[in-house]
C-alpha cells in the first residue's frame, strides 16, 4: 500500500496537471501528451523507460520527477535490484552532487514496499 507521503504526491501532482491543462494552449496540451506517450510499452518495455526516466531525473535533480519516477517504476513492479542498479548509474553519471536526490529516492522507494522492516 503506498504511503500517505507518496499518496499525497500524486494528488498534488494530478490536481496541479488538472490546473496547468484547464488554463493552457494546444502547445503545452501537446507536451504533456507527447511525455505520455514516450513511456508506453514499445521496443523498450514501459519500466525500462520509466528507469531511463528515473536516471534522469536524478541527474537532473529534480525531486519531483524523481519521486514521480519511483512511484511508476514501483507500478511498473521494476525490482529492488533493478532500482538499485538504476540509482547506481544515475550517480555515477550524476557525481556526488546528486547524493541528497538519491537518498530521497531511495526513502521514497522504501515508503512503497509493503513489507518494511527498517
Amino acid at each position: 500500500m503506498p504511503s500517505k507521503k507518496m499518496d499525497d504526491f500524486k494528488k498534488e501532482r494530478e490536481r496541479l496537471n488538472e490546473v496547468v491543462l484547464k488554463y493552457s494552449g494546444l502547445e503545452i496540451k501537446r507536451f504533456y501528451s507527447l511525455d505520455s506517450q514516450v513511456y508506453r510499452n514499445g521496443a523498450l518495455p514501459a519500466a525500462t523507460k520509466e528507469l531511463l526516466g528515473l536516471v534522469a531525473s536524478l541527474v537532473l535533480r529534480c525531486d519531483d520527477c524523481i519521486t514521480y519516477h519511483v512511484g511508476q517504476c514501483f507500478d511498473a513492479g521494476v525490482s529492488d535490484e533493478q532500482f538499485q542498479e538504476t540509482m547506481a548509474i544515475g550517480l555515477v553519471v550524476g557525481g556526488s552532487i546528486t547524493i541528497p536526490h538519491l537518498r530521497r529516492a531511495f526513502d521514497a522507494w522504501y515508503e512503497l514496499k509493503p513489507n518494511r522492516s527498517a
